[in-house]
């Protein structure tokens, strides 16, 4: 058939092929139930179900593996259509036409029995593609599931024509249950975390220094993960912000990533750093919001019940992965307090929390302020070890004071989370839990 397209309706079906041969033997891929059965209780709802992450965070096997599921569901081989249009047969044809020959050669040579399951891996490359989304949706002629990894691209265009019509899932980077997992090892009590001590404080050790990205995870030669970790590092920073914004010079950006990203869990003074970069306050600023689009980092404001103040006050900068963040540094000697404070970051974000910094009336900072529901309902700080009297006074000091400080605070749980044993400290009326990071990561008290 004659169409506008480059490519033929036999390169077509010849992709279509290659992506959906659910008989050929793939590669192991460990299971991600945190977020595969999420995925299905969005996908229950007939809305379309869309993944955005960190390029690299898993997002393309947490699809494949949800096709799997509905195999083993009964759901027909010819009811599901995965694409990933990142195919370098489809580059020059990125438009929703192609999607729409793409739909119609699946209907007519795979003959679905009922409405097909359609995963569009990396969708953001097709310019419009909410609008054939919405007509999909309005139609009822597909279950949609899509992916992408540029949060401003999808927000916008997504949530300007979806509105109502989508529902988001965030996949991050492994938690460290995942991380150990990966590794082949399964921890889900008390006892077995009591009893591979060594093994998992070997294993969390790997984990601040390499980061938590899956195809890192099950690489064991350090080289081969410093080659790995560097790719991911240009592919997100030349793919998906220097071209998704025509960025005509990006060593600019470039040194500020590197910046942010070696100095994780570090309050940003855009003003300090517009002699240091030769640039304006407004084009940092714009090079600060790209990378978040990206996933590349995560800032957390100044707690503060005032929007507004909330809204001025400067941002803490944590990496989306202390991989990423050895990198920025290359690779040399890290502070483990800070990679710490960014784990605990992750993990909190991961589970869904509202999260701040604060700041006590006397300038005390506290690392995490989390809300749920508008309220605040932890105040926590994280620290590498509590031996030190200096360190630890700090600590508690702080979370005393914030409690008092802050509006809504005094019944929030307070914690300190370091590495080394738990304890319960009563100061001030006030009750602090001391908890291992390992067993807070692994056990669930967040």
């Amino acid at each position: 058939m004659k169409t506008d397209l480059n490519i033929s309706d036999n390169e077509i079906l010849q992709a279509l092929a290659d992506w959906n041969d659910w008989n050929r033997p793939e590669p192991e891929t460990v299971p991600r139930p945190f977020y595969e059965n999420r995925l299905r209780a969005l996908s229950s709802t007939g809305e379309i179900v869309v993944l955005q992450g960190v390029r690299r965070c898993g997002k393309s096997t947490i699809l494949r593996n949800a096709v799997r599921l509905l195999l083993a569901d009964g759901v027909p081989q010819n009811d599901i259509l995965f694409l990933n249009m990142e195919d370098p047969r489809f580059m020059g044809d990125l438009t929703p036409a192609l999607l729409t020959r793409i739909r119609e050669l699946h209907q007519r040579h795979f003959r679905p029995v009922g409405p097909p399951h359609i995963f569009l891996d990396e969708v953001q490359n097709i310019p419009g593609f909410d609008k054939w989304l919405l007509t999909e949706y309005e139609l009822r002629r597909s279950r949609l599931y899509v992916t992408g990894s540029n949060a401003h691209l999808l927000g916008r265009e997504i949530g300007t024509v979806l509105s109502g019509r989508y529902l988001p899932l965030t996949i991050h980077p492994l938690s460290f249950a995942e991380f150990l997992s990966f590794r082949g090892m399964s921890v889900t009590t008390p006892l077995e975390l009591v009893r591979q001590r060594v093994e998992i404080a070997s294993a969390f050790d790997d984990y601040l220094t390499w980061g938590a990205f899956p195809r890192v995870a099950r690489i064991e030669d350090p080289e081969v993960k410093k080659l790995e970790l560097r790719a991911y590092f240009d592919s997100i920073l030349l793919r998906d912000v220097a071209a998704r914004h025509r960025l005509d010079s990006v060593e600019s950006l470039l040194n500020l990533s590197r910046h942010l990203l070696a100095n994780t869990a570090t309050i940003l003074s855009l003003n300090s750093l517009k002699e240091s970069f030769g640039s304006s306050y407004h084009l940092l600023n714009s090079y600060v919001e790209y990378l978040e689009g990206a996933f590349l980092v995560n800032r957390l404001p100044l707690f503060d019940w005032s929007l507004q103040r909330r809204a001025a006050n400067p941002k803490k900068i944590h990496a989306v992965d202390t991989g990423l963040s050895a990198v920025a540094r290359g690779f040399a000697r890290r502070d483990s307090g800070k990679l710490l404070e960014t784990v605990v970051i992750n993990e909190m974000l991961r589970l869904g929390w509202e999260l701040y910094y604060g700041k006590t009336g006397k300038g005390l900072e506290v690392d995490c302020i989390a809300l749920k529901d508008g309220r605040i309902q932890q105040l926590i700080q994280v620290c590498r070890e509590m031996s030190d009297p200096k360190t630890r006074n700090r600590e508690i000091r702080a979370l005393c004071r914030a409690a008092v400080d802050i509006p809504y605070a005094r019944d929030a749980q307070l914690l300190i989370l370091s590495q080394g044993p738990g304890e319960v400290i009563r100061q001030d009326g006030l009750e602090i839990q001391v908890v291992d990071v390992i067993e807070w990561l692994l056990m669930g008290f967040n």
